[in-house]
């Protein structure tokens, strides 16, 4: 249901990383993160190392943020 979506991935370290969900397949979940300017890395994390994964709420603003 979260593949191709941004989410949230705390994994059981205490870090979280964030990105697109690619892909889970053979015991790994796939992300696609933002490093800088244009640049992106598909990265690999074994289900074992993860805690959780959360997709992104919506934003929620009330009006212009510049």
């Amino acid at each position: 249901m979260l593949i191709g979506q941004p989410v949230g991935v705390s994994l059981k370290n205490g870090q979280g990383v964030s990105g697109v969900l690619c892909s889970l397949n053979n015991n790994t979940v796939v992300l696609q993160e933002y490093l800088y300017q244009n640049q992106y890395a598909v990265k690999q994390y074994p289900f074992h190392m993860i805690q959780d994964i959360n997709g992104f709420p919506g934003c929620h603003t009330s009006g212009p943020l510049f």
